[in-house]
C-alpha cells in the first residue's frame, strides 16, 4: 500500500509536488479508509481519484510511478553507457539541466519504506532507502554522488544486512537496490517486490498493462471463473458463459509468405507460448460471440476483472490513466465500490485514477481527501493539490462546484468564430 509520493522535475512536474493517500480527520465513508498495518496512527484511503483538463498533466502523475517501477526493476539490466530515459521538465533551461528527484513511502508485509533517488540521464546522484521495522526509522543504506572527486559516499547503517562489496558492482547509472537484489541480498527483497508484484499500472486508454492473462488465470478454477461472471455481468447481463481455447504457438501459424526475418523474430518470441482464443455465450440464444465482436467496454472490463480479483485478494495497489475510457459511468462506479468495500477488500488494496467522469464527484461514493486536481500554471508547469485546499463542506455539492470552477483544473474552451 502507497502513504505517498513526491517528484521534482519530471515531464510536465517542475516543482515539488506531493500525492499522499493519508486519510484526513474526516467522519464520512468510514469505509473508504483503513488503519495500516505498519503504524495504527495511520489511516490511509482505499482510492484516490484526480481530476484536470487535458494535457493537465494527470497522465503525466502516474508516469512517474511508472518511470520509478520500470527504472527500479530494470536498470541493474541495462547495458553500459545507454542514458537512463529520464524526461525533465522542458519548458526552462535550468529545469532541463537539472535533476529529478523521486520518493515513495509504501508499506510491505507491515512494515513502511520510504525509498528515493536523484538522477540525471548520466547518473544516479542520490539514492537512500529508510525502514520502520519497528515504527522507528533506520536508515539502511545511503549514496551521495560527489562531482568534484568523482566519487561516492557511501553509508550504511548497523540494520543494514546486505555484502558491501555489491558498492564496487554497482554502476554509476544504476541503482544500488536494484543490483542488491539482483545479487541476492535477502533483506531487500520485499522492497524490490512491492514494486515488481504489488504496484501495478494501467494505462487503460493505450491498453498498456491491460491483458487478459490476468482474466485467463483466474478462469482454471471454478471459484475464479465464477468472479470473473460476476465481473462482466456489471457490463453485460446476458453473459452466462466465457470459454477460453488455449493451443500453443506453432510454426502452423505463419503465412506462407511471410518474410524469413518476419517469420525469425515472431518464432524466437512467440513459439510454444499460448495462444489464446476467448469467446462469450450470451443467454439469449445462447450465441457464441469471439470476443473482438464484443464491445470496447466488453473488451476492458475483460482485461480489469483479473487484475481486480488479483489485487483484492493479495492487496496491491492498481493505478488506472482514464479508469472511465469505453465504460460506463456505472461500471466505474461498480469497480470503485469494490476497492472501498472493507467488507470484500479485506487486504487494503488501493486504487489510484484519473478520470473526467464529474457524476464520481458524489459524497456517498468518495470523501473529500479522496479527491485531486492538477493544473498547469503560467510557466506550463503542473501543480497538484487536494481539494481539501478548498476547505470544502461535508454537504458540498463538489461536482456542481467543480464544473462551475470552484476548484480550478478546467480545461479553456475558447470561442470558435465563423
Amino acid at each position: 500500500m502507497i502513504i505517498e509520493f513526491k517528484v521534482s522535475n519530471c515531464l510536465s512536474l517542475r516543482d515539488p509536488q506531493t500525492f499522499s493517500l493519508v486519510a484526513s480527520a474526516g467522519e464520512e465513508l468510514e469505509q473508504n479508509i483503513f488503519p495500516s498495518d505498519a503504524d495504527s496512527s495511520i489511516r490511509l484511503v482505499r482510492a484516490a481519484v484526480i481530476y484536470g483538463a487535458n494535457a493537465g498533466g494527470k497522465s503525466n502523475l502516474l508516469s512517474v510511478l511508472l518511470f520509478m517501477r520500470t527504472f527500479v526493476l530494470q536498470s541493474a539490466e541495462s547495458q553500459p553507457g545507454r542514458k537512463i530515459p529520464i524526461q525533465n521538465f522542458s519548458f526552462d533551461k535550468t529545469s532541463c539541466e537539472a535533476a529529478s528527484e523521486f520518493e515513495i513511502t509504501f508499506i510491505k508485509d507491515g512494515v513502511r519504506y520510504q525509498y528515493g533517488f536523484i538522477v540525471n540521464e548520466d547518473r544516479v546522484l542520490q539514492e537512500w532507502l529508510f525502514a520502520y521495522p519497528s515504527g522507528r526509522a533506520q536508515q539502511w543504506f545511503s549514496r551521495v554522488y560527489d562531482k568534484k572527486s568523482d566519487k561516492y559516499e557511501w553509508k550504511f547503517s548497523k540494520f543494514f544486512k546486505g555484502e558491501k562489496h555489491v558498492i564496487e558492482l554497482t554502476r554509476s547509472d544504476v541503482l544500488f537496490l536494484s543490483n542488491s537484489v539482483k545479487l541476492n541480498n535477502k533483506q531487500l527483497i520485499p522492497v524490490f517486490s512491492w514494486f515488481q508484484k504489488d504496484l501495478v499500472l494501467i494505462d487503460s486508454a493505450r491498453g498498456r498493462g491491460l491483458s487478459y492473462t490476468k482474466s485467463i488465470d483466474q478462469m482454471k478454477t471454478v471459484v475464479g471463473k465464477q468472479q470473473i461472471l460476476k465481473f462482466m455481468h456489471a457490463a453485460d447481463p446476458s453473459i452466462s458463459d466465457i470459454v477460453v481455447d488455449s493451443k500453443k504457438f506453432s510454426e502452423e501459424f505463419f503465412p506462407d509468405n511471410m518474410p524469413q526475418e518476419v517469420r525469425d523474430y515472431y518464432k524466437k518470441e512467440m513459439l510454444d507460448k499460448d495462444i489464446h482464443r476467448i469467446k462469450l455465450i450470451h443467454a439469449s440464444g445462447n450465441i457464441s460471440l469471439d470476443l473482438n465482436q464484443e464491445s470496447d467496454g466488453t473488451h476492458r472490463l475483460l482485461g480489469f476483472a483479473g487484475r481486480w480479483i488479483d489485487a483484492l485478494e493479495n492487496g496491491r495497489v492498481l493505478v488506472v490513466d482514464e479508469l472511465d475510457n469505453s465504460l460506463h459511468p456505472l461500471v466505474v462506479r461498480f469497480l470503485i465500490e469494490l476497492i472501498c468495500n472493507s467488507k470484500i477488500n479485506k487486504k487494503n488494496a488501493q486504487l489510484i485514477f484519473t478520470t473526467h467522469d464529474t457524476s464520481l464527484l458524489d459524497k456517498d461514493l468518495l470523501r473529500r481527501d479522496q479527491i485531486w486536481f492538477v493544473e498547469k500554471d503560467k510557466y506550463n508547469a503542473t501543480q497538484l493539490y487536494s481539494l481539501l485546499d478548498f476547505s470544502p463542506r461535508k454537504q458540498e455539492a463538489i461536482g456542481k462546484g467543480y464544473l462551475q470552477g470552484r476548484y480550478g483544473a478546467l480545461p479553456y474552451v475558447g470561442i470558435w468564430g465563423f
